[in-house]
């Protein structure tokens, strides 16, 4: 049992490293006659059979198949069943891949914005195909900093598939041509933010000029979320990072309006008196 142990939680911690979303399913309470399954552990992913084994009968693949439900809902779960000696109870521990945040470009705006990504527990990659801007002393908390073509790498990371839901992709190139160009490569791709720099005015002519000259229907720009970040007066380009990362966040956690909290507070106090 100690090595299966063992095994189980080699294969937890390696999922952890290699960003895959993986779930730890634990009996904590049974019937008397399965009190033998109590303790026993099980490692869940979404594309891949289950590892370990519960003692828990015919019922274990249904049970096994709900963690895998409480894994791709990103949400801790306890599964309780009613059995006929008495409660059946597992927890599943959910540990999903840790959001991925892409920042082409590695001028003033993307070393903030990769510093607050870090902290923000997301898995930071910085490209830029200047070596001298692409250096990973200048990003010391990005997971990973790449001198490369910005076109041809974001064009190779989508024939992998490496750009999925869990991506979020920041535009903040030396040149908007370069800017557009990154676009082009990722539009069509599943990510789960593609924000761009740029005034409302250039915005604004950059894709009515792609839907003119390319084809491209205007309405495939309205996923695109340029000009980028939230509206708090940023200038500095540490004041812009954070109003991109507060944009990337709210995208993430599917909610908020972006408005001041106390705002509502004020709000409800105007109703009241009136």
């Amino acid at each position: 049992m100690l090595e299966a142990s063992k095994e189980l939680i080699n294969a937890l911690l390696h999922s952890m490293a290699a960003r895959q979303p993986v779930a730890l399913v634990t009996v904590i309470q049974t019937p008397p006659d399965l009190i033998a399954a109590r303790g026993r552990h099980a490692v869940v992913w979404l594309d891949r059979p289950p590892l370990g084994k519960l003692g828990l009968g015919d019922r274990e693949t249904s049970i096994l198949a709900e963690a895998q439900k409480a894994l791709a809902n990103r949400q801790h779960r306890v599964l309780r069943y009613q059995m006929p000696h008495g409660v059946l109870e597992l927890f599943v521990e959910v540990q999903p891949r840790p959001p991925h945040l892409i920042i082409v470009g590695a001028g003033h705006v993307a070393q903030p914005l990769a510093q607050i990504g870090s902290l923000c527990d997301f898995h930071v990659t910085v490209l830029d195909d200047r070596p001298q801007f692409a250096r990973p002393d200048r990003f010391p908390t990005a997971n990973q900093v790449l001198a490369a073509p910005l076109r041809e790498t974001l064009r190779q990371w989508a024939q992998e598939s490496r750009l999925d839901s869990d991506t979020y992709i920041v535009l903040v190139t030396r040149g908007h041509q370069h800017d557009v160009d990154c676009l082009l490569e990722i539009l069509d791709q599943p990510v789960a933010y593609i924000g761009m720099i740029g005034s409302q005015r250039r915005v604004r002519a950059v894709f009515q000029l792609l839907s003119e000259e390319q084809g491209i229907p205007a309405e495939k720009f309205d996923r695109v979320y340029a000009p980028i970040g939230l509206d708090i007066g940023a200038r500095t380009p540490a004041e812009i990072a954070v109003c991109i990362m507060a944009e990337i966040i709210r995208v993430l956690r599917g909610g908020g309006s972006g408005a001041s909290l106390s705002d509502q507070r004020r709000a409800r106090r105007s109703l009241t008196r009136g």
